[in-house]
């Protein structure tokens, strides 16, 4: 980890320090955690490969466009990055509705809706956790305009690497339905997630910062696959 006066000006906050000094403490964690990240990331692409190869025809003959969904996110230190995803909705859906997806979501393609649902669709994050802007486990990476939103606490979500899977992300596994639910109840999509859904998912991921572990992050690897 960064050394506390190296970390971006907007991260070097007193509601943030309590959960730097419990990272600090855990170096060789941290160390184990970004070594099982390379390895396994490789492994998994080389072993993946036929399953990548035939879920990109399935896309391309499902619906016009592009076979990988690319959009900018934030990850550790606040720092923007491409994130890869296997496209599941229409190629211009960024542009005829909210950034987040809701149950029933008509921009979702027919091959879309069944990726999604086996989270097939997040298999290219593994170039993400390879080149080291993602992990395999980490709070899921936002778009800089929910991020700008967050408190000075939820901040220190950022002083690790985003993940591809999460303790939050197993408790809000069915969170399409969720959100479809309070948007039948009349919020907006926005408010719904600002202001329901990310602050219940972040108590969760804060808790993860404040007591990584290696270990733990393994039996979260292990919880998602099954």
């Amino acid at each position: 980890m960064r050394k506390w006066e190296h970390l971006p000006q907007e991260l070097q906050k007193e509601e943030i320090k309590p959960y730097y000094k419990a990272l600090k403490s855990k170096g060789f964690s941290l160390f184990l955690k970004r070594v099982f990240d390379i390895f396994a990331s490789a492994l998994l692409i080389v072993l993946l490969s036929p399953v990548m190869l035939v879920l990109a025809i399935l896309i391309k003959c499902d619906s016009s466009g592009p076979v990988f969904y690319k959009s900018t996110r934030v990850t550790r230190y606040n720092k923007d990055f491409t994130i890869l995803k296997f496209r599941t909705m229409t190629a211009d859906a960024d542009k005829k509705g909210s950034l987040i997806t809701v149950s029933g979501d008509n921009r979702i393609t027919k091959i879309g809706a069944k990726i999604r649902g086996s989270r097939l669709d997040e298999i290219p994050q593994l170039f993400n956790v390879l080149m080291g802007d993602m992990s395999f486990v980490g709070t899921r990476p936002e778009v800089r305009r929910y991020v700008d939103m967050y408190t000075s606490e939820m901040l220190a979500t950022l002083l690790l690497p985003a993940g591809i899977t999460s303790k939050a992300s197993l408790a809000f596994k069915n969170e399409d339905e969720k959100m479809s639910a309070l948007t039948k109840a009349g919020l907006s999509v926005d408010e719904a997630y600002v202001n329901h859904i990310l602050p219940e998912k972040m108590k969760i991921n804060l808790e993860y910062i404040n007591n990584f572990s290696f270990l733990e992050d393994i039996s979260t690897c292990i919880k998602t696959v099954f």
